[in-house]
């Protein structure tokens, strides 16, 4: 059959004009969705330091007129900058005075022309005398600081103080970092502060081989206390480099000898935590190592009351041993310290009772000497130089037995040092520190042990919690204690020397001087390396969004707030439990879905309870730069019902 010319050019422009219909109706849909107010992204910590050092000149001032800053980098306000120049090399030594007869902090640095001298332990709301001295001529100068924050932590009462052994603890400083909300801070003999960071960076605290200290960066990956990454900073608050990782960083890292840093860290897509550790190139923040620990050990095993499928190991603390090139372990939820070679990732052995471990791994466990007690739970595990292993027992239960275990009031924490003697699978017990203390130096948590010198350590019990005058055995956040305490105690020939008393929970605490041999300021733009790889993606699919709710009255209602961080986008609001939530980035009809994990049930066994008084958690997600870098248009989903937020974002 043949078709009329005329009815066939009838029918083609007929079904052109409807195709242009569609395609003029989907064009409107697409205009329509895509948000014209641009979330302009908020500078870093890094990135407001270098517009600060490129402030910050010498020329012109002379000692005679100096430039001082307090604070200069904005984070740490018991420290200043002196600045000046001199026409010869001259090597300025700085003296800060000692209150109300307290030791004085001093430090002579290299020889140069142009001095810009760090100023470490100021006193708080104070005028500080800070004495600069070169070639036979002192300059005095009046350094007024502010007050402490109303909710910095002070000791309860004086610090204790051997008056035989002032020598080994005068000139020191006591640092420690917050076992959550809080402030990273050091305190002196006294029990003055006189160096604290307005940032919340916690964990380990140390120092670096080039002086400058290691501690988590500020920024939450995951709740409740996992965070992108780590800083480098001086005492000064500049932070040299920040290293980011796709799984985050959590409790503790470790410097080896060419600079690398072992750090514990996760894979959240595994759904389990803290059972990754991966070694980072310090040039450039790349991961040149990772481990699983779920490819060495069996994740049912050695069941602590504390275990839970998706937080089996809490790994809370890594050491290197160079000597035997092994890593060094704790897993506060199986009781074990486990030691593996480095590079074959074979068990060399596991320290801790036995009991619930397969047959298979019985064989790694040593056998204990003479008059030993296992540890439960503990925390800070590391070789010292005369290869003895020294941890805090936290002493959780006093046994893997329901039946046998010992309640808190009855139960105790402790350092303790063991012998192994890895040829003969042995290990003997040599020295412990905190039975005698009874239940008033009991940490169902966190805490730290270090070596100082033969017979002298430092040990922290930094958990202690009482509610209604009982000692607890869970986490304060937990149980909702009503008196907190943290003691760091300092051993010397088996004698306490030093304790300092605080009235809340601290991770760690660490012994220090506040200047170091090497100090020396540093003007090195601030780097932040590594990255935080791509977020994981629920649903990507090229299409449009046909019903939206344009009434932005929801952004109150959920109060969803929204970040541009330098290299991801983050999303907060409180939802109830029920709620299913949706990220949507929208963009030439690609539609990319994140779900937002509203849930009771945290990433980890240690979390405080985030229920606010609506009875609705208060959440976020994270959507990082990697693998977008294109304008998206932001739009919510909750409960099905999709929202505009009238707001786009740029991606790199």
């Amino acid at each position: 059959m043949k078709l009329n010319k005329r009815l066939v050019k009838s029918i083609i422009v007929l079904c052109l004009s409807v195709t242009s219909i569609l395609v003029m109706t989907a064009f409107g849909i697409h205009k329509n969705l895509v948000a014209k107010t641009t979330i302009e992204p908020t500078e870093s910590l890094i990135e407001v330091q270098n517009r600060i050092d490129q402030e910050i000149d010498s020329s012109g001032y002379t000692i005679e007129n100096p430039l001082i800053i307090i604070n200069p980098y904005k984070i740490s306000p018991l420290t200043a900058l002196i600045v000046f120049e001199t026409k010869t090399e001259t090597a300025p030594k700085v003296i800060i005075r000692g209150k109300d007869g307290g030791k004085d902090i001093s430090h002579t640095f290299d020889f140069d022309t142009k001095h810009y001298l760090p100023i470490y332990g100021l006193y708080a709301n104070y005028n500080n005398t800070v004495i600069v001295g070169f070639e036979n001529n002192d300059y005095t100068f009046t350094i007024k600081t502010d007050a402490l924050p109303a909710d910095l932590k002070l000791p309860i009462n004086k610090p204790f103080i051997d008056e035989n052994n002032k020598d080994n603890i005068e000139g020191f400083l006591y640092f420690v970092t917050p076992a959550s909300n809080g402030y990273t801070s050091a305190y002196d003999i006294n029990g003055e502060v006189r160096w604290y960071l307005t940032e919340n960076m916690a964990w380990e605290i140390s120092r670096l081989a080039n002086g400058n200290l290691i501690l988590s960066n500020e920024r939450v990956i995951n709740p409740p206390y996992y965070t992108t990454g780590l800083y480098e900073v001086s005492l000064l608050g500049k932070i040299y480099n920040e290293y980011n990782l796709p799984g985050g960083y959590h409790h503790d890292v470790f410097e080896k000898e060419n600079g690398n840093l072992i750090v514990l860290s996760n894979n959240f897509e595994h759904n389990t935590v803290e059972d990754i550790i991966v070694e980072i190139d310090r040039s450039d923040g790349s991961i040149i190592k990772e481990i699983d620990l779920k490819e060495i050990l069996n994740t049912s095993d050695g069941k602590s009351e504390n275990w839970v499928d998706y937080d089996w190991f809490h790994n809370n603390s890594v050491w290197y041993d160079k000597d035997t090139n092994s890593l060094i372990l704790s897993g506060r939820h199986q009781d074990i310290v486990l030691n593996i070679n480095y590079d074959s990732l074979e068990i060399n052995y596991i320290l801790g009772d036995p009991q619930g471990f397969s047959d298979e791994y019985q064989k790694y466990f040593l056998k204990p000497l003479g008059d030993l007690e296992w540890q439960y739970a503990q925390h800070a595990a590391k070789i010292i130089p005369n290869g003895d292993l020294i941890l805090f027992d936290n002493g959780i239960n006093r046994s893997k037995d329901p039946n046998n275990y010992l309640l808190a009031k009855d139960n105790y924490s402790r350092g303790v040092v063991y012998n192994i003697n890895q040829k003969d699978m042995t290990v003997s017990q040599v020295y412990q520190y905190g039975k005698q203390r009874g239940s008033d130096y009991y940490s169902s948590y966190i805490s730290d042990i270090d070596y100082l010198n033969k017979e002298h350590y430092l040990i922290h019990s930094g958990g202690v919690a009482f509610k209604d005058g009982e000692v607890l055995n869970r986490p304060p956040g937990l149980l909702k204690a009503d008196a907190l305490r943290s003691y760091t105690t300092e051993i010397f020939n088996d004698k306490k020397i030093f304790e300092l008393v605080l009235p809340n929970n601290n991770y760690r605490a660490q012994k220090m001087t506040a200047y170091v041999s090497n100090d020396k300021f540093n003007k090195t733009v601030g780097k932040s390396l590594g990255n935080l790889g791509q977020s994981s993606i629920d649903k990507n699919q090229r299409g449009l969004i046909f019903k939206t709710v344009t009434d932005q009255a929801f952004l109150d209602d959920y109060d969803i707030t929204f970040t541009k961080e330098s290299d991801r986008l983050v999303i907060s609001g409180d939802f109830k439990p029920e709620d299913n939530v949706k990220i949507i980035l929208y963009n030439n009809f690609t539609i990319k879905m994140y779900q937002l994990r509203v849930s009771k049930r945290p990433y980890t066994a240690m979390c405080l309870d985030i229920f606010n008084e609506d009875d609705k958690v208060s959440v976020s997600k994270y959507i990082n730069d990697q693998g977008l870098d294109k304008r998206q248009t932001i739009l919510i989903e909750i409960n099905n019902v999709v929202y505009k937020t009238g707001l786009a974002v740029d991606f790199r």
